[in-house]
């Protein structure tokens, strides 16, 4: 299949539309994309994800494809230009889902907790959160990125663990990642935000808080 009429409908300050632009990129596939505002979603962003209503969405020869992990999987089997996202052998792509749900189920959820929350369960969280890292940090033992040698599903799916951990815990004023306690864990992420594609998708650091900072402001 060509890559013809591909669109995707993503945020800039969604880590899990960044996922699928860094892919898209990756493998070289020409798209047009559509900006959404996660506070004033387009009908047609509503139409084409009815379920969730939620970016990113990928439309290809008009069909939608939602969920940012879907779509991950639809891009790798679909062009087989590029870099592959999954692994061929079966255990590994297995152990690379594992590690996506991980990161989803058990990771970010910690980590937006810190942000969110104050005293107790604040504590709580942080040692949850500390707990993930270090099973990431022990992952990564040995290896370049999560895949090995090469940016990968695991990898991509870790963009909100690149960039927007240390900024909500900048918010948050809390002191987690550092190259004492997490060594191997930051040398990813200074490699991977360093990597050419993802350094020209992801948002500027500033920009990013900015944002966020702005959010916890109180409406006047």
């Amino acid at each position: 299949m060509g890559d013809q009429e591909v669109k995707l409908f993503a945020a800039w300050s969604s880590s899990f539309s960044k996922r699928v632009e860094i892919a898209l990129k990756m493998k070289g596939i020409n798209y047009k994309y559509v900006a959404e505002s996660l506070s004033n979603k387009s009908p047609e962003l509503l139409r084409y994800n009815p379920v969730h209503k939620k970016v990113p969405v990928v439309i290809h020869n008009g069909k939608p494809i939602c969920e940012s992990l879907v779509i991950l999987e639809y891009i790798d089997e679909i062009w087989k230009s590029g870099p592959s996202i999954l692994p061929e052998d079966p255990h590994a792509r297995a152990m690379a889902r594992f590690w996506v749900s991980f990161i989803d189920e058990k990771c970010s959820p910690a980590i937006k907790r810190i942000y969110r929350s104050q005293g107790e369960e604040r504590e709580k969280a942080v040692q949850d959160a500390t707990e993930h890292l270090e099973t990431l940090e022990n992952e990564l033992r040995g290896k370049k990125f999560f895949g090995g040698d090469e940016i990968g599903l695991v990898d991509l799916s870790a963009t909100f663990i690149a960039l927007w951990l240390g900024v909500l815990l900048e918010l948050a004023g809390v002191e987690l990642l550092t190259k004492e306690k997490f060594p191997r864990l930051c040398e990813w992420i200074d490699i991977y935000l360093n990597c050419s594609i993802v350094k020209e998708t992801l948002p500027a650091r500033e920009d990013l808080l900015d944002h966020l900072r702005s959010l916890r402001r109180p409406a006047k």
